[in-house]
């Protein structure tokens, strides 16, 4: 569990044998910093600062959030005795896009969080993941007043291909935030699998020379 403020933090397992990068994306006011604070065994770091500019505002119109993201979050969670996560919170607002660079290179696969009454904001985000090569699953941020649309058509919406996954998540709920990393894991495993090696084609079998006729 995520630490009070007046107990230490779990320390990290001296068993641990792996620490990978995740990076936690998406446009501003989809849930980014609720997931890292919801998921982490640590108190996260954040860098929320109040929304003072009017391009801030207008850019967060529609959203009932009055801070944002500025640097990043980060948190940690342990996924076994060996395996750890760090999770990198990007910032939502354009103009802190520049830290972009820094908080996903090196991260072994992002969850990009949306919201489906603002999909079209998330089109920008999926578009810089795939130039950068980065490996990517949707998470589907369940807002109290948002509808409920298939996974189906969601993924149309979003031109996704059929590979990539995408599911419903509760970034307030520390369970369905796991289960969101646990797919993404998943996922990246299935793509670090090595593509099996085509079967050799059988050679031809050679001509049989035809035998000569007997004499009569």
């Amino acid at each position: 569990m995520a630490s009070n403020g007046s107990e230490p933090p779990p320390a990290l397992a001296t068993t641990t044998a792996s620490a990978l990068k995740v990076a936690v994306v998406g446009p501003v006011g989809v849930g980014k910093t609720t997931l890292v604070t919801s998921v982490s065994e640590i108190k996260p770091l954040t860098t929320e600062e109040y929304m003072s500019s009017d391009a801030d505002r207008a850019q967060a119109r529609g959203v009932d959030k009055h801070s944002t993201t500025v640097a990043m979050d980060f948190g940690r969670i342990s996924l076994s005795d060996r395996l750890v996560l760090y999770l990198f919170g990007t910032p939502g607002q354009e103009r802190f896009w520049f830290l972009w660079d820094g908080l996903v290179t090196g991260a072994l696969g992002a969850v990009v969080l949306v919201d489906v009454r603002r999909l079209a904001e998330s089109f920008d985000v999926l578009e810089r993941l795939e130039k950068r090569g980065v490996a990517f699953m949707v998470a589907v941020n369940r807002f109290p007043d948002a509808p409920v649309h298939p996974l189906p058509e969601l993924r149309a919406a979003l031109d996704l291909p059929g590979a990539v996954p995408i599911v419903y998540c509760d970034a307030r709920d520390r369970d369905s935030c796991r289960e969101v990393l646990l797919t993404l894991a998943r996922y990246l495993l299935v793509l670090a699998e090595p593509e099996p090696e085509p079967e050799p084609e059988p050679e031809p079998e050679p001509e049989r020379e035809a035998e000569p006729e007997a004499a009569v």
